[in-house]
């Protein structure tokens, strides 16, 4: 054969490889793909109007494409957005449910503390007058105190009622005996016999298992929604390594560079694609579903006998009731006081003018509930709880279903009915290897995603840590223990509405043993049995002293 015949032949061939048959020359054509690719707002520049060779293709199929290299950079750049975005619109069921109910539960709460302290100042300004007015700071105390333990502080709770219970009876103390003078020390010595004393009868001990438990359970729930708010937030916002990236680009846009725009994904090939890019996502997944059990099992308590919303907005009530126990065994107290710390010295020069007014109520007037302002307008812990509970088992198993939820949407992946219709990674057809178990693990075989089981994510495993911590938080405040508290009861007796204890852990009576009193006066003379013994004025009318305490405290 002549040489030029073949020097003909040989254009020839190669013109016929790249000028396909009249009917395939429409499926050569890049124009779908570049109406599809200026739709995602890039220039038209750089994009053939026919396929082209594909030998500088890094991702993609190297054969006859769309696609320049400029456009496989920039689909894989947009690969990569997309990718982050779906698992942050995925995860927004989540994401918002932690926000908003922490937002609702934080306001309830504080505004629980508010109406409770409001509603103690009104009762007792009309209860009680000047003398609580006088001696309000007690009360003040108390709630910033509660308040500083439920944003965080570092605050025994049990220490706290202790304290408060014993500067509220060195305050009543001296007002049931103004005829005496008590120094700092002898109202100390006062103080270390409350729980002996029992003077506000058993109010404090019940109140305090209350108000303990359902704070710890209160404050230890609101840490979980914030823990989990923003653990939530963090797992949402993904950094796909490079290996993901890749199948990401395969599978989102090498279709456009076979000239395949309109193709959809096989389901299973997406699947396996999010298992191995989302591999950490899913081990978080175990520890997440510990954390939701452990947050439902304290919200089981909040609505139980850890009420939050049921010790306090009975608290002015119930403190009340426990001064007016002080105030009828109040010749009890000063006898055994005055006997275990000693007889106070005179007060300075009394006044005559002791007799009390004719309009003056010589027993505390009890406050009438019904009076009381309402609590928390606009919803209950009830309700607030049940609807957090409901939101909260949607949540679980959330992060391992993350592949399954993204790969289901429509307009992600090809129909069921379309399995030989989809793109499977290399064609338009049936997608054939298995799917890969959840996991980072798992994701050793995984067809489609390069995953180094061998390197864990290290924020992810940060989460994973703030969970169980957050969890072992959890269990302790579901028994009613705390950090720094810890509640030795039975949990009968802290009911959340006041109902008592069982026989078998109500604390037996204390003896008032003289011995054990600490001295507080060097020179203090023993006292008989007389002086041991409270005034006969004081006996017959302990009252009118709390009378003649007003007038003087009101001069």
């Amino acid at each position: 054969m002549p040489s030029w015949i073949g020097a003909v032949i040989l254009p020839l061939s190669g013109l016929l490889l790249s000028l396909p048959a009249g009917a395939e020359v429409k499926a050569r054509s890049c124009g779908e793909v570049r109406q599809a690719y200026g739709a995602k707002g890039f220039s038209l520049a750089d994009i053939p109007y026919q396929e082209i060779a594909g030998e500088h293709l890094r991702i993609c199929p190297q054969e006859y494409t769309c696609c320049t290299t400029e456009m496989e950079d920039k689909l894989s750049q947009q690969s990569k957005l997309e990718f982050e975005n779906l698992v942050e619109e995925t995860s927004h069921f989540v994401r918002t449910t932690f926000v908003s109910r922490h937002k609702k539960f934080d306001e309830f709460f504080r505004e629980l503390l508010e109406n409770a302290e409001k509603s103690l100042n009104d009762m007792f300004v009309r209860t009680y007058g000047m003398l609580y007015m006088q001696n309000s700071e007690v009360f003040q105390d108390l709630f910033t105190e509660l308040k500083r333990y439920y944003t965080g502080g570092n605050v025994n709770l049990e220490e706290m009622l202790n304290d408060f219970w014993a500067r509220l009876l060195e305050r009543m103390f001296q007002l049931i005996n103004p005829q005496y003078h008590f120094s700092e020390d002898y109202l100390e010595c006062v103080s270390k016999y409350t729980d002996q004393l029992k003077p506000f009868g058993d109010v404090p001990r019940k109140l305090k298992i209350q108000v303990t438990r359902a704070f710890i359970a209160a404050r230890t729930f609101v840490q979980g929604l914030t823990v989990g708010r923003e653990v939530a937030n963090r797992v949402s916002k993904v950094s796909p390594t490079p290996g993901c990236i890749r199948a990401l680009m395969k599978m989102l846009y090498c279709p456009y560079c076979r000239g395949l725009p309109t193709v959809r994904p096989c389901k299973n090939y997406c699947l396996n694609v999010m298992k191995g890019c989302l591999a950490n996502q899913a081990d978080l997944d175990t520890e997440w579903n510990l954390f939701i059990d452990a947050m439902l099992l304290v919200a089981e308590r909040l609505e139980g006998p850890f009420n939050i919303e049921s010790v306090m907005d009975p608290i002015d009530v119930k403190i009340s009731e426990a001064i007016m126990n002080m105030q009828e065994n109040s010749m009890q107290v000063s006898a055994k006081v005055f006997q275990g710390c000693g007889q106070p010295k005179p007060a300075p020069a009394l006044r005559s003018a002791r007799s009390a007014p004719e309009n003056f109520n010589t027993r505390f007037r009890p406050y009438n509930p019904e009076e009381r302002p309402t609590t928390a307008a606009g919803t209950s812990l009830d309700r607030l709880v049940t609807d957090i509970k409901e939101k909260l088992k949607l949540s679980k198993k959330v992060w391992s279903a993350l592949p399954y939820t993204i790969c289901k949407d429509e307009s992600m992946t090809a129909s069921a009915a379309n399995e030989e219709e989809c793109w499977n990674g290399h064609s338009k057809a049936r997608y054939l290897p298995e799917i890969m178990n959840d996991g980072l693990t798992n994701q050793i075989n995984n067809p489609e995603v390069d995953v180094d089981i061998t390197r864990p994510d290290t924020f992810i495993r940060q989460q994973i840590m703030a969970l169980r911590v957050m969890t072992n938080k959890l269990k302790n405040a579901y028994n009613g223990n705390d950090v720094n508290f810890q509640d030795t009861s039975d949990e009968s007796s802290g009911s959340g509405s006041g109902s008592g204890c069982m026989d078998d852990v109500c604390p037996t009576e204390f003896e008032f043993v003289t011995t054990e009193a600490p001295a507080v006066d060097p020179d203090r003379r023993e006292v008989d049995s007389s002086a041991a013994q409270p005034s006969r004025s004081l006996l017959s009318g302990s009252l009118v002293c709390i009378v003649l305490a007003l007038q003087r405290l009101c001069r």
